[in-house]
């Protein structure tokens, strides 16, 4: 299998820079007319891939809002993984996992190994515990071409408190998580396969991140006020790599087939104007 980053270079190419999240919250749902219950979720997560499946290049399911119906609930996360890679979409699990030795080396086998059931092309992961405590899952994505996205500079109000702080030689643990990153992607083309979370809210921080060689997944656009003029601010050179991440804007076109194409074409189009190089 090629590389998560030369697979993601590839679809974006095709489809745009665009990935929307499939978040199957209470609020939303009865937005739809639908239960917070199994039912809904899963009516709500097939009518989001099958009216998108062929137009966008990732989507982004948020793994609690299936954990929490137990068992059944993940049933319906393995269709739904399985049903957008079918339609050609990348599939990256939102799930922000970070521990340690065997621990993590589970994680790494339940998202990134073919074998698995929840198997997807990347995930989301923490690096809090020390960036060196993701070497399993690292290790993985390598093994397997999968693409690891490492939480560094993220668009929540509380993420500075920790992501601004100043460690040992100056730089602010965001920046350490950057600059780890870029070690990863060093020589790859045409683009690396571990990536970054840097939210389009987080304003000017200051930090450096024209050496990465590997993707941005951008939260924060649309309905938590980040917008497609923020990308080329922030990401100056860097934004062929870019991937804007749209939840509830596009998701409030549903529940209707056309009211999600249409959301999704108008986040796509302002996206291609403000990346345009």
């Amino acid at each position: 299998m090629d590389s998560f980053g030369t697979r993601l270079h590839a679809v974006m190419a095709e489809r745009g820079q665009l990935c929307v999240g499939i978040d199957p919250h209470a609020q939303l749902l009865h937005q739809w007319g639908l239960a917070d219950d199994l039912a809904g979720l899963e009516t709500f997560s097939r009518t989001v891939v099958d009216a998108l499946g062929d137009q966008v290049a990732v989507f982004k399911p948020q793994s609690a809002f299936f954990e929490q119906h137990g068992s059944r609930g993940i049933a319906v996360l393995e269709d739904v993984i399985s049903a957008a890679r079918a339609a050609g979409a990348l599939v990256l699990l939102d799930a922000k996992r970070g521990d340690i030795g065997s621990t993590m080396a589970a994680y790494a086998r339940a998202y990134l190994d073919p074998a698995s059931p929840l198997a997807v092309d990347a995930v989301t992961v923490s690096p809090f515990l020390g960036f060196g405590s993701l070497s399993p899952i690292i290790d993985t994505a390598r093994l397997h071409g999968g693409g690891v996205f490492v939480l560094a500079l993220t668009s929540n109000p509380e993420g500075p408190q920790v992501q601004h702080a100043v460690a040992a030689g100056g730089r602010t643990v965001g920046q350490l998580m950057l600059d780890e990153v870029a070690a990863l992607n060093a020589g790859a083309e045409p683009l690396g396969s571990f990536g970054v979370v840097v939210g389009a809210t987080i304003g000017d921080s200051g930090h450096d991140i024209s050496g990465l060689n590997g993707p941005f997944l951008v939260p924060g656009m649309g309905a938590q006020g980040g917008r497609p003029e923020d990308l080329r601010r922030i990401f100056g050179d860097s934004l062929g790599a870019v991937l804007p991440s749209y939840s509830r804007e596009v998701l409030a076109g549903g529940p209707t087939p056309d009211g999600l194409r249409a959301a999704t074409a108008k986040a796509l189009e302002d996206c291609r104007s403000a990346l345009a190089e």
